[in-house]
């Protein structure tokens, strides 16, 4: 469809012509969007939420800001390489599997005629996900989602109001990511930005709970 629309068609009326065609499909398959799902709103979360928490724990034992930020940026550095390598791993794994059977399909179907089946098999790899692709979108949403509670408490030097300026920064961008996916995937908003609220508190509750523990009870931290 694509190719047969003028050049001089911008990319806002190519989205809109998209939005409503899959409106007017009902069969319209939203699962096809989970591969950048999970990529972008996942990979931001995850950012957002591990990094939030690392800052949130080391603050429970030490107040001041050079100790949270530093934290905060070697949490953003370790999780945006450790999603782009898993995500490498784990796309190109899928991959080959799809590749091993797409020559089986391709094989089966060579003695009814080759040339189908070679060209058959180039359209289905021009769909398959890239590798680079999904490792690069995640190390970005994982960074953009970590920036959050960076950002809220790089210029704070109040310890409380710093912690609590992380946690409300942290708070709105959890109901955003969670009605983002929600909106994208035409799930409920109102439950999935509930469900990645609490998840969200609760990782930092716990984390700064058992930090603070540890750092008062039974660890003595320079």
């Amino acid at each position: 469809m694509a190719s047969n629309q003028t050049q001089s068609r911008d990319s806002q009326n190519t989205a809109q012509l998209h939005d409503l065609q899959m409106m007017q499909d009902p069969e319209f398959d939203y699962s096809t969007r989970s591969q950048w799902l999970r990529a972008a709103v996942l990979g931001a979360n995850d950012g957002l939420v591990s990094t939030a928490a690392l800052m949130v724990g080391v603050g429970a034992v030490k107040h001041g800001m050079k100790a949270m930020i530093l934290t905060g940026f070697a949490g953003l550095v370790a999780g945006a390489c450790s999603m782009a390598i898993g995500e490498y791993v784990s796309v190109h794994s899928q991959l080959d599997i799809e590749y091993a059977q797409m020559k089986r399909e391709s094989e089966k179907r060579a003695g009814g005629g080759a040339a189908d089946a070679v060209e058959d098999g180039g359209g289905d790899k021009e769909s398959l996900p890239n590798p680079v692709q999904a490792a690069a979108a995640s190390a970005l949403a994982f960074s953009v989602g970590a920036m959050v509670p960076l950002l809220a408490a790089s210029f704070i030097k109040e310890y409380r109001v710093r912690i609590g300026a992380v946690v409300a920064a942290v708070t709105v961008a959890l109901v955003v990511f969670g009605w983002l996916g929600a909106v994208l995937g035409r799930a409920p908003v109102v439950r999935s930005s509930a469900r990645v609220l609490v998840g969200g508190w609760l990782a930092m509750a716990v984390t700064f709970g058992l930090t603070k523990l540890i750092g008062t009870k039974g660890l003595t931290i320079n």
